[in-house]
């Protein structure tokens, strides 16, 4: 293996001299089948670092990297010309669009029908790039080269191959897992730039679900979104899960909850994995993901129990302020208010009002107005009416199941459990004060449309508030 040991000038002049003696081969055939490999093995080696490397970034470098790599009759060259390319793409965003003005973008999708890992994962790489800032035409490849179609069958050999793994109990080459991984990468990019194509690619839900279910959660110490169960993930996104083939694969009837319990464990193990700066783009997709199973689950599917009993709080919790706990329910209800990670604090919010079937009502029930609110006030939700009031006292829900004790509608927690600081009682002084304190905030609540009414005001003119004189005393024991 060559390894490169100068730098500056002489590696200036060393991969000069590759780059022209690869173009000049393009011409005239000058070398050999194993100067050519040779020749590129080392340019490859001097293009991990872009300094003095220049010559592998300009135009007539992609270009001579190019034709290597999808004119060549030899697989071995046009692997090792490839790996060169990617590596150019990935380091100098600029040779992205030197590569798309070739127009060798419809050779990549033709170099993804090819059965063989190094292939699917070097032109799926070189595709990839390309969607970054370049001018390349996703829906003429979708139409016209059949990019959605290699991308589907190649996740469906990788599904049968992983769920042979899984039941046999071997592992999946490295090199298999790498180009699984590049796929969905792909795949996400596509339909997140090309939105108008989305169709093309919902045969790969079944393939995704597949291996979203062979593939093992990783060993403790290890993220457990690590590739490629986090881009399985993500390339849901942009996905019609609603369609009627896809939720056949999504609820199967022997398992219909197999799926959502591995996708819930996968979420309760992030949450302990990752810090708060990475959840946002590495823990969201997956809270979306659950959110979508739910909303889309048939009416007699298990699957919505599942949820419920797995994310809501449950009576035991209740018996503390909700979200003190370290269970999954209470670290979520945590994350809701997180500003560190606002986009997983969304995402959130959105699953548990999914999960409390969309009603404001069954929302604060469950999670306790204290949480509830900011998501209904920024999503300009009508406040449900009721709430505080001595005759009407909530109770608990959780999976269907209610409970008649009562619930401090703002804290979630069992009224018959809660505990309060042993203090002297106010004076009346002290109590006027807070009366007074009280009625300015329910004003200023009332005024940005928090609130409908001030209670304060409503006891005073319901006669719930005595005038005392002002040389009342109180009576001391």
């Amino acid at each position: 293996m060559f390894s490169s040991g100068v730098s500056g000038p002489a590696k200036l002049q060393a991969v000069t001299t590759l780059v022209n003696k690869l173009t000049e081969d393009l011409k005239s055939k000058s070398l050999s089948p194993e100067e050519r490999d040779k020749a590129l093995e080392e340019l490859k080696v001097y293009g991990r670092d872009p300094r003095n490397a220049d010559p592998i970034f300009t135009e007539e470098g992609i270009e001579t990297l190019t034709k290597h790599a999808f004119d060549s009759s030899s697989e071995t060259t046009s692997r090792n010309a490839l790996r060169v390319l990617c590596n150019a793409m990935l380091l100098k965003p600029e040779t992205r669009q030197r590569f798309v003005d070739l127009g060798y973008e419809f050779k990549a999708c033709e170099k993804l029908k090819n059965d063989n890992w190094d292939d699917e994962f070097l032109a799926t790489r070189v595709i990839f790039f390309s969607t970054y800032g370049t001018s390349v035409d996703l829906s003429k490849l979708i139409d016209e080269y059949q990019l959605a179609d290699s991308i589907v069958k190649n996740l469906s050999r990788h599904a049968t191959r992983i769920s042979e793994h899984a039941k046999n109990k071997t592992k999946a080459d490295p090199m298999e897992l790498m180009a699984l991984g590049e796929t969905l990468r792909l795949l996400f990019n596509v339909t997140s730039k090309c939105p108008s194509k989305t169709d093309s690619f919902t045969a790969a839900v079944p393939h995704i679900v597949t291996l979203l279910l062979s593939l093992d959660i990783p060993p403790k110490g290890t993220p457990p979104l690590e590739a490629p169960l986090g881009p399985l993930v993500n390339a849901t996104m942009n996905l019609k899960l609603d369609d009627e083939e896809t939720r056949s694969c999504l609820y199967p009837k022997d398992a219909p909850s197999s799926l959502t319990e591995k996708l819930i464990t996968l979420l309760d193990l992030s949450l302990k994995a990752y810090s708060d700066q990475e959840l946002d783009a590495t823990v969201t997709p997956l809270v979306c993901l659950i959110s979508s199973i739910y909303e889309y689950a048939p009416a007699d599917s298990p699957v919505c129990d599942t949820i419920r009993k797995s994310l809501l709080p449950s009576e035991e919790e209740r018996t503390k302020v909700l979200g003190k706990g370290d269970t999954l329910p209470g670290r979520l209800l945590v994350s809701m208010t997180n500003p560190i990670a606002p986009e997983f604090a969304r995402a959130v919010s959105h699953l548990l009002f999914n999960v409390s079937d969309k009603d404001a009502h069954k929302f604060v029930e469950n999670i306790g107005y204290g949480y509830a609110s900011g998501f209904l006030f920024q999503n300009n939700i009508p406040i449900p009416e009721g709430l505080g009031g001595d005759d009407e006292k909530g109770e608990s829900s959780k999976a269907g199941q209610s409970s008649k004790r009562a619930v401090n509608p703002i804290t979630g927690q069992f009224l018959d459990a809660e505990t309060f600081p042993d203090m002297p009682e106010m004076t009346m002084e002290e109590k006027e004060r807070e009366a007074e304190r009280l009625f300015v905030l329910f004003e200023r609540a009332k005024k940005l449309g928090i609130v409908n009414s001030n209670p304060v005001e409503q006891a005073v003119q319901g006669g719930r508030f005595e005038e005392l004189p002002d040389d009342y005393e109180e009576d001391s024991d």
